[in-house]
């Protein structure tokens, strides 16, 4: 029991950073994008900032990964933080814009993943790899990249709320926009359900593009090191 307990704080110290990072600048990008359409309303209420404290959902963010992560056996990775407010009046062009407020999560979540790779490099360029923490950063940089992917991949699913439902609502003429948008309700609970065992049809759809990703980030670092 005691190495169990040893083994979960160990897994929980390398994964928190990388986790909170995602999620926090994730929603900090959607409300950073708002704004410069010309809606302020997030960043009037602290969401554009990078503490985590201001964006942590207990539901979304605590319970959902902590039960699907015990139900698949740690193979599930996901969650969600609080909404960001946007208000869609507010800005400059309602439709377009919501668009690229909508984009903003999954590309925050791609330029994060390729900042880890960078981080790699530099870690394995100045030898941090080798020092006594070394296999702790190197989870953690893992664990960055991971986190990052599957966020970006799961959030652009197009089911409203999340963040690929939104682009597509946007892009869509309106009567097909507005009978998409009906799912924003229950959205998640179908995401949810999709994603369970046994159904865990999610899980088959965008498992090649986890791959693909994971691929084309570790031969970023292998190009940048000669290392495979």
């Amino acid at each position: 029991m005691l190495g169990l307990d040893w083994f979960v704080l160990y897994k929980i110290s390398f994964s928190i950073i990388p986790v909170l990072l995602a999620i926090t600048l994730h929603e900090a990008a959607h409300g950073w994008v708002a704004k410069q359409l010309g809606d302020p309303t997030a960043f009037k209420l602290g969401r554009v900032t990078a503490n985590p404290l201001r964006h942590i959902d207990p539901f979304g963010t605590i319970i959902v990964p902590v039960v699907l992560g015990f139900l698949s056996g740690g193979a599930l990775l996901f969650g969600w933080a609080k909404p960001v407010p946007v208000v869609a009046q507010n800005l400059r062009h309602p439709r377009r814009d919501m668009v690229l407020v909508a984009a903003a999560g999954p590309l925050s979540n791609l330029a994060m993943a390729l900042s880890w790779v960078v981080l790699g490099i530099i870690f394995w360029a100045v030898g941090a790899y080798n020092l006594v923490i070394g296999g702790w950063l190197l989870e953690s940089w893992e664990m960055g990249i991971l986190i990052n992917t599957v966020l970006m991949v799961v959030n652009l699913i197009p089911i409203p709320p999340l963040d690929g439902g939104r682009i597509v609502t946007g892009l869509l003429p309106p009567p097909a926009a507005a009978a998409l948008a009906r799912f924003e309700l229950f959205g998640l609970i179908i995401v949810l359900v999709l994603m369970l065992p046994p159904i865990a049809v999610l899980g088959r759809v965008i498992e090649p593009f986890l791959i693909y990703f994971d691929q084309l980030f570790r031969s970023i670092f292998s190009a940048a090191t000669g290392l495979r």
